[in-house]
């Protein structure tokens, strides 16, 4: 009987020693990589014809970005010489109407947020790269997009956008 468990403990502890280098969400990442930095995205929405200026966008889109990475890695955030630098620009900030009514007004709506992103790994270069990312929110026509609505909706664009550059950066995807 205690051979039996003496073979179950040490079963066990081969197969959670095995999956150590894996995780739920498909990131692996060396070792050695420890840190990671997120440079500040400025906002040339406004430069794009059609598009606008959200202010604070910027901000929001860095700290989502930051708090993904947070959550889904054992990564560290610094302010410099990280090995993994994430920076950019965001490109897009544009209302777009989608189907319009028999009245010619629309239907629907639809916010779509662009970001151009440039990606540096230090101990990898092979793995740098600069892609644009974007992700839309379609609401009502007869709704305005304001307050809460327009919260949920970047809050959803963000998470899709953020999500993509992580799987793009750290899961290879």
């Amino acid at each position: 009987m205690r051979i039996v468990k003496f073979i179950g403990i040490i079963f066990i502890s081969a197969i959670l020693i095995g999956c150590g280098a894996y995780s739920f969400t498909g990131i692996s990442l060396p070792p050695e990589t420890k840190t990671f930095q997120v440079n500040y995205f400025e906002n040339f929405a406004g430069s794009n014809p059609g598009s606008t200026v959200e202010p604070g966008l910027e901000r929001d889109f860095k700290i989502a970005l930051e708090e993904l990475i947070l959550n889904q890695t054992s990564l560290d955030l610094v302010k410099s010489n990280g090995d993994l630098v994430y920076e950019g620009e965001i490109t897009e900030f544009r209302i777009s109407p989608m189907t319009s009514t028999a009245n010619n007004t629309a239907a629907q709506n639809r916010l779509t947020i662009g970001v151009f992103v440039r990606y540096y790994n230090k101990l990898d270069e092979e793995t740098n790269f600069e892609q644009r990312f974007s992700f839309y929110y379609d609401y009502p026509g007869s709704a305005q997009l304001v307050g809460s609505q327009k919260d949920t909706a970047i809050e959803e664009i963000f998470e899709r956008i953020t999500q993509d550059i992580v799987n793009k950066s750290l899961a290879n995807w």
